[in-house]
């Protein structure tokens, strides 16, 4: 090989190197979704406002966490989880999936926003921004929760009061119905949220008070409407359009009499089962891929590209110089 085709490949090498390197940073991690009713901690302090939010919850969280993790509201997420959730989360951290990105939702107090809840059948809401198969389950705190103590695992009641597998969507929510148990006091409402098509898993925190809220003027949340989602998703590193192919058919199973502690989850890439749910007016996607995937796929042709670009500027010096 000639010294210029030994330079041209190494051109090559150290462009296909530097390309693999940059990683996530390069291109955007998908973003997923957020429990909005009862509203999440972190969809309550987003439409609140990163840059000024207004109850003193939000300001201590974003004063923690910074305002970009607020503009990511809908990645609260484990890439890995594959229903490993309490190996993975210590205890103190299920707020934030034990993500520092997100600390400030781990803040222990009792001022948080929180949404009116009774006992009984609810209209459970989240918002998906990126649709995809999995399973719902929803555990809320035992009787005797201290909202000023540090979450733990412990404190949330052993087996989920609701799960659904693949419901259906309205508007860009995901909806589902799960009985309430009965309960007094300010409570928080745990939502896993275990993908099927992909070990990946996302987390939310609501806090909600059913009667009197004694103790405490903390204002009811409102979730984020859609103007105020389109207007920050330019300040979000996370993608907002989901991955082009949520186009599978999907099907919603409800059960309030679980007998897991938690959804267990597909194994990765596994297919689904396929099916139209009632009045669903969106369709959720098998993509069989995890957070990386949309990294993955662009690093692919962008690869390709680089070293077209480079083999083809290497023949053109060749010719030229023969």
């Amino acid at each position: 090989m000639t010294a210029r085709r030994k330079a041209a490949a190494g051109s090559l090498a150290l462009g296909l190197a530097t390309l693999a390197l940059a990683g996530p940073a390069a291109f955007p991690a998908a973003a997923h979704g957020s429990m909005t009713d009862p509203v999440s901690r972190v969809s309550a302090c987003y439409a609140e406002g990163p840059e000024s939010p207004k109850s003193a919850a939000c300001k201590a969280a974003v004063a923690a966490s910074g305002t970009q993790a607020f503009y990511d509201w809908n990645a609260v997420n484990i890439a890995n989880a594959a229903g490993k959730h309490r190996e993975l989360i210590p205890d103190g951290k299920l707020c934030s999936a034990g993500n520092d990105k997100y600390r400030g939702l781990d803040l222990a107090r009792g001022d948080w926003p929180a949404s009116r809840l009774k006992a009984g059948k609810h209209t459970f809401r989240y918002k998906g921004t990126a649709p995809h198969r999995g399973s719902f389950a929803l555990y809320v705190t035992r009787d005797g929760y201290d909202p000023t103590k540090p979450l733990k695992w412990s404190d949330l009641e052993d087996k989920p009061f609701a799960t659904v597998t693949d419901p259906r969507m309205e508007n860009g929510d995901y909806v589902f119905q799960g009985d309430v148990p009965k309960k007094s006091g300010r409570h928080l409402v745990y939502s896993i949220w275990q993908r099927s098509d992909s070990p990946e898993a996302f987390y939310t925190c609501s806090d909600v008070v059913f009667g009197k809220d004694s103790g405490t003027t903390a204002p009811a949340p409102s979730a984020p409407s859609d103007e105020q989602i389109d207007e920050g998703a330019g300040k979000s590193s996370v993608e907002h359009g989901g991955h082009g192919d949520d186009d599978a058919h999907t099907g919603a199973a409800s059960s309030t009499a679980p007998t897991a502690a938690a959804p267990t989850p597909a194994a990765p890439n596994a297919p689904a089962p396929a099916g139209e749910a009632a009045g669903a007016d969106e369709k959720l996607a098998a993509t069989g891929g995890d957070a990386a995937t949309p990294y993955l796929a662009v690093g692919g042709a962008a690869v390709l590209a680089l070293g077209a670009t480079v083999l083809f500027a290497t023949t053109r010096r060749t010719r030229r110089t023969n």
